[in-house]
């Protein structure tokens, strides 16, 4: 299977928060337009608002995993794992303790959590058989 992790991280470079940067690269899988993911997403980037809660790239996973899945209970399922997997690795899920904010220690830089959310999204669509390149 072919990763798109480069692919979301180079958005994030570009100019797309978190959130955008995971829910566009993974929008086709999910028959949806980028332009329009990138309006859906928009809010969601710097922890939702700007007020630094939930990692974005979390918030994106969510979103395309609630696109596919199309069942709120398989959909809580999947983005708890990837919450999991992420504070695992990463000791939070929250973008303040990740930058650091108020500690003055930054966890994990938004480029490396981007790579994150793209890497755990993608061992879940492998699971479900879901192939990352449309035909």
């Amino acid at each position: 299977m072919k990763s798109k992790k480069e692919e979301a991280i180079n958005k994030k470079k570009i100019g797309y928060n978190c959130a955008q940067a995971i829910a566009c690269t993974y929008c086709d899988l999910a028959n949806m337009d980028e332009e329009t993911m990138k309006n859906i997403s928009q809010a969601f980037g710097t922890g939702m608002g700007t007020l630094e809660g939930t990692c974005g790239a979390i918030s994106g996973a969510a979103i395309i995993l609630g696109m596919i899945n199309k069942n709120p209970r398989l959909t809580m399922q999947d983005i708890r794992k990837i919450m999991n997997e992420f504070k695992s690795r990463n000791g939070t899920v929250t973008c303040s303790e990740l930058k650091g904010i108020n500690t003055g220690k930054v966890l994990r830089e938004c480029n490396d959590c981007v790579g994150d959310a793209a890497e755990f999204l993608e061992r879940i669509l492998n699971e479900k058989n879901i192939e990352l390149e449309k035909k």
